[in-house]
């Protein structure tokens, strides 16, 4: 099985329930949205959140991802760049837990964190402080690191800084990796279309769920959107929420339902555990609607807890269901 190499905003989370959506207006916090926010509005923030019970996990996007691999025995690595403070040192320390090849840089500037909102509907809003992340640069990018690896994963709120994403495309496609890219939020993308169609002419395989398929698209349903993204890239997956997802590579289509859960307490990771589920599969080259099953059931899991941390009993059913690993290609 070929190794997988995330790059993204390296975050700490701090997640809290809340009862209504009143603090997301008092804050300016578009529902369901991921909102970069600046210093001041970050301690603002964090005010408020100091009166509220929180959880703590390591984040971002990609992060995510990679922890999932890492936790499936998958062997991931992950780029990204913390603070040197107690932020950065437990998320270096959790990437090592968990199997994760860290290649961290360091920035004077603190940690970034993604405090996170998560309404009775289970949707979950961001304020993101990127902090030490906003600073990773493209001369920073070691070629390298991309050696051992057959795909690059790139969470799609790193588009904003069009050179980096440049540098590491072009790294990663000179090793012959797979180029993968999730689209991260409907915002990001409606902000920045003209790049993302630029971009997906690079990348292999695309993510998005239905709001930001509708984005790229200009507001088509999320079949023919999905048609659009995979005349361009070589696999093309548009989540549909409770409806499941759809792939397709080629001519070939295929519509999975969603795994059924009992209850969803928050959705926070719920598309970045997607993406772990079915580029496991991929890289153990199962059939495209093995490749989703596989997704669906990561993101199953993880929607029935606070935050994206899971216990050892439910990371061995999350293994039992997804069937043994393979050996690995070195």
């Amino acid at each position: 099985m070929k190794r997988i190499l995330g790059i993204g905003n390296a975050l700490v989370d701090v997640l809290a329930q809340v009862s209504d959506e009143a603090i997301l207006k008092e804050l300016g916090l578009p529902k369901a949205s991921m909102q970069l926010i600046d210093e001041s509005r970050f301690e603002q923030i964090m005010s408020r959140m100091s009166e509220m019970h929180t959880k703590f996990a390591a984040g971002g996007s990609a992060c995510n991802t990679i922890l999932a691999l890492g936790n499936l025995g998958a062997r991931p690595g992950v780029i990204g760049k913390v603070g040197n403070d107690n932020n950065g040192a437990f998320f270096e320390r959790n990437c090592l837990e968990h199997g994760i090849t860290p290649h961290l840089l360091r920035d004077t500037l603190p940690t970034g964190v993604a405090s996170t909102f998560i309404t009775p509907d289970g949707q979950r809003t961001f304020g993101t402080y990127l902090g030490a992340a906003s600073r990773l640069t493209p001369d920073e990018i070691r070629e390298e690191w991309f050696d051992d690896y057959g795909y690059l994963y790139i969470e799609g709120y790193l588009v904003q800084n069009h050179d980096l994403i440049e540098r590491i495309i072009r790294y990663a496609s000179g090793r012959g990796l797979k180029v993968c890219l999730d689209m991260a939020s409907y915002n990001i993308v409606a902000e920045d279309r003209a790049f993302f169609r630029k971009l997906l002419q690079r990348v292999d395989i695309v993510f998005a769920n239905k709001d930001e398929a509708r984005a790229f698209s200009g507001g088509k349903s999320p079949r023919e959107a999905l048609d659009e993204l995979a005349d361009i890239c070589e696999v093309a997956i548009v989540k549909i929420g409770p409806e499941g997802a759809m792939a397709k590579r080629g001519s070939e289509m295929v519509k999975v339902p969603a795994r059924p859960v009992e209850k969803v307490l928050d959705s926070t990771g719920a598309g970045d555990y997607f993406s772990a589920g079915f580029l496991y599969g991929h890289a153990q080259g199962d059939s495209l609607a093995e490749c989703v099953r596989k997704a669906s059931v990561l993101a199953a899991y993880v929607i029935e807890v606070i935050g994206t941390t899971l216990s050892s009993r439910v990371w061995d059913a999350i293994r039992h269901e997804v069937t043994p690993l393979k050996a690995f290609q070195d």
